[in-house]
């Protein structure tokens, strides 16, 4: 919501200046999002006299003007037709930005004369659409003055965010008014005396709905003449980044965003008989103001003639009964539409105006007799014409409510302390009707507030004109290691295997919990009750075994996009037959391409084993899971690369998760190009964690004296996995092994056929004493032999 701050200060008698009218704004809740100052882009614009103008010696529709800007003398090039000697006007010197098109003025030299500086004209300005010559200022006005000054333009913008209950700040008025309730200066009311009509309104008005539009005010003025708004109502406009059309159009667009009150003008003579507010039929048409046409259902609420459909109620009028420059006679609008309705059909035709925004939000139906006072007044004084009586049909709904309300909830609920009397002098300010019962106020709402439903509504009301900034500031309460989340371990475990999964860069994705059966074929035998009797797609028609088909058939879509790296991941049921609810929950990913996008710095990598081999192990680790434990062998299901995938798992039965790069024959018939890897995490198979509630790993164990760190290589058999050899050495003192990890694993030249080397760093890190030789010697002793003995490897 715009406004300028002359306009505000039409309904606030106030001395406050700017920042203080702007901070209390925020304070009361109605957020100040920028304030800008016309002066500022203006600031080098002055008053100038063209003392001399002369035809340009090589262009006919130029000339050469002698300009006077009250300090100096300059020459200036000027292509306006008005360009004449002793014009007065505003003048931009050389420097300075022209707000309208960002042109930077310099010297130049126009068709070899030079000019310094441009007299502008309105549009350049942003004052009007004005570009057939140059402003021409009374001959007055002073030389030298800056022309914002001279010409009112210094008058601050000040842009608002409204909140959705508070449709009440949705005019100007209504800004005033919470401003005069904070104790920021006085109300100023508008005028809303009747104005008298001399004869019978022509045009009758009939409400065939009294749910779609309760209350319709009406007034036939005839003998208008629609010229241009005046120049206050304009700037006031353009203020708001509108722009201005003709006095009629301007009115109801200054009702909307001065008074918070939509209404509509429709030429008299272009309707037909009286009008009727009604619901529309089926296949009615309407060529609304915005030149689109609109097939309507039944469900429209619709302004109508005996001929036509001429408005969609509280959205928008029609083209045909618009109000144009020949327009003599007119009908003033003035009618409260259902908020409902009056959103639904905005939603329904796609239709954005300010009228809608403002009845499905609420408009104060008490302003429908006040408003077509106000805006009749406007009319005659802009239009001139006679007005008829006012047309009132239906009544005005009543929306008020009564609220019991306790004082002491302000404290309960707020957090500041406010007196009972206070609390009923902020709310009686604000426009409501407090009665005190003694330990209670029975609160009835004004018009304008129909978002006030309940007590909390009125505690906020009083905080917020108290001031938001009066709220002391104190620190939640420390957590509680008895907190009960409501979350059962399975449902957290899940909860972080999906924020594990997301932090090692994959993105979740979640797909339809079928596939088609051909692919569901390809991850093992497809039991014939995961086949759809009534699929929802034809090739959709059978139940998900596997998590990874719809995830590589995501991946595959991608890439038809000119996506190449790709890395996505899923939690989510895959339906088997071997558990006794035929259902089994999985986190799987897949990665996809290149493990990162090109960069100067970085080789181009395809994604290997080892980065699904390193999500599962990341995912497992999050979720409690000792990996160090875990048993890694080459055992993974057919879907899997036979030389290039895994299985973690816990003993020989219990499979915690798969991982490996996806076999070429799945992803040929998949149709989707490789490199592929992923993983599946079966969380259902990994054990719950044994500790209680609130346990924790305890404080971080430091040492103070010196670690040591041994590598040994050994000749071991060509079969054996490295795994094996990490585990035996880690197994020889495991309070004094801080961590044990390969390096490099070698055949070739110097090992025999059958053998390989594999070599390991051993970290020890002693907690009571440093070690000696002697001990560090004997413990690489215990290293050789335990290996000979396992695995009948050598020291290399």
């Amino acid at each position: 919501m715009k406004f300028t701050l002359s306009w505000l200060k039409t309904y606030l008698d106030t001395d406050a200046d700017l920042n203080t009218i702007s901070e209390t704004l925020t304070a009361i809740g109605l957020e100040v999002e920028e304030v800008t100052d016309p002066t500022e882009d203006l600031k080098p614009f002055v008053i100038a006299r063209i003392e001399k103008a002369v035809q340009h010696p090589d262009a006919d529709k130029l000339r050469v003007c002698t300009v006077n800007n009250g300090s100096e003398t300059i020459q200036v090039v000027c292509g306006a037709p008005n360009a004449r000697t002793g014009l007065i006007g505003a003048f931009a010197p050389s420097g300075c930005t022209i707000p309208t098109n960002g042109l930077k003025l310099k010297p130049t030299i126009i068709r070899g004369v030079e000019s310094n500086g441009m007299m502008c004209s309105e549009r350049e300005l942003g004052l009007g659409d004005d570009h057939d010559g140059i402003i021409d200022l009374p001959e007055d006005a002073p030389i030298g003055m800056s022309f914002a000054e001279y010409a009112g333009l210094n008058d601050p913008t000040i842009e608002i965010a409204i909140t959705p209950n508070h449709q009440d700040a949705l005019g100007v008025y209504g800004i005033a008014r919470d401003l005069a309730a904070a104790g920021l200066g006085k109300l100023k009311k508008p005028d809303t005396s009747k104005v008298k009509g001399s004869f019978k309104s022509p045009i009758k008005v009939k409400i065939d709905n009294l749910d779609a539009c309760p209350v319709f005010a009406g007034r036939y003025i005839r003998g208008v003449k629609n010229g241009p708004s005046p120049e206050w109502m304009q700037r006031r406009l353009i203020s708001l980044g509108m722009k201005p059309i003709s006095a009629l159009v301007d009115i109801t667009n200054f009702m909307t965003h001065d008074y918070a009150r939509p209404l509509h003008v429709f030429d008299a003579d272009n309707i037909t008989g009286d009008l009727t507010v009604r619901l529309s039929k089926s296949g009615e048409k309407l060529l609304a103001l915005d030149d689109k046409e609109y097939l309507l259902d039944n469900e429209v609420c619709v302004i109508s003639d005996d001929k036509a459909i001429n408005s969609i109620g509280g959205v928008m009028g029609g083209a045909g009964s618009g109000t144009y420059e020949n327009t003599t006679n007119v009908f003033l609008e003035c009618a409260w539409f259902d908020p409902i309705r009056t959103a639904l059909t905005g939603r329904k035709y796609g239709i954005e105006s300010d009228a809608r925004y403002r009845f499905e939000r609420g408009v104060d139906p008490a302003t429908v007799q006040d408003g077509i006072e106000i805006a009749t007044r406007l009319i005659l004084d802009m239009c001139g014409g006679e007005p008829s009586d006012v047309v009132l049909t239906g009544e005005e709904p009543v929306i008020s409510k009564t609220i019991t309300m306790r004082p002491e909830r302000v404290r309960e609920l707020g957090g500041v302390d406010i007196s009972p009397t206070e609390v009923a002098d902020i709310l009686s300010r604000l426009g409501f009707e407090v009665t005190d019962n003694g330990n209670t106020f029975d609160v009835k709402t004004p018009s304008w507030r129909c978002d006030i439903d309940r007590e909390p509504d009125l505690v906020e009301e009083v905080i917020r004109i108290h001031g938001y900034d009066k709220i002391i500031v104190e620190p939640l309460p420390h957590s509680s290691k008895d907190i009960v989340t409501g979350l059962s371990p399975k449902q957290r475990r899940i909860r972080m295997a999906k924020r594990s999964a997301a932090a090692t860069g994959l993105r979740e994705a979640i797909t339809w919990s079928f596939l088609p059966s051909a692919q569901a074929k390809l991850f093992g035998d497809l039991n014939p009750r995961l086949v759809l009797d009534n699929p929802v797609s034809a090739d959709l028609d059978a139940m998900r075994p596997n998590l990874l088909p719809n995830l590589i058939s995501a991946a595959g879509r991608n890439n038809d996009r000119g996506i190449k790296n790709i890395a996505l991941f899923e939690a989510g049921n895959q339906f088997i037959s071997d558990t006794p609810d035929g259902q089994q929950y999985v986190v799987a990913g897949i990665r996809r391409g290149q493990k990162h996008d090109r960069h100067w710095q970085k080789n181009p990598e395809d994604v290997t084993v080892y980065d699904a081999k390193a999500d599962a192990i990341a995912i497992l680790s999050s979720i409690g899971v000792n990996t160090a434990n875990a048993q890694i062998v080459a055992e993974a299901p057919n879907w899997y690369h036979p030389g290039r995938s895994g299985v973690i798992r816990l003993g020989p039965k219990n499979i915690m998760a798969y991982f490996g790069e996806i076999h070429p024959t799945i992803l040929k018939n998949i149709g989707v190009k490789g490199p592929l890897v992923g993983f599946e995490i079966m969380l259902d198979n990994i054990p719950l964690s044994r500790s209680k509630p609130g346990s924790n790993r305890g404080p971080l164990k430091a040492s103070d004296f010196q670690a040591v760190e041994r590598d040994f290589a050994f000749i071991v058999d060509q079969d054996l996995p490295a795994e094996q050899i990490t585990k035996i050495v880690g197994s020889v003192n495991k309070k004094l092994i801080e961590s044990v990890h390969v390096f490099d694993v070698y055949q070739g030249a110097g090992i025999e056929d059958d053998k390989k080397s594999i070599a390991v760093n051993v970290r020890l890190q002693p907690f009571d004493k440093t070690m000696t030789d002697e001990e560090i010697e004997a413990f690489c002793t215990q290293v050789i032999d335990i290996i000979k003995k396992k695995t009948g490897g050598i020291l290399r």
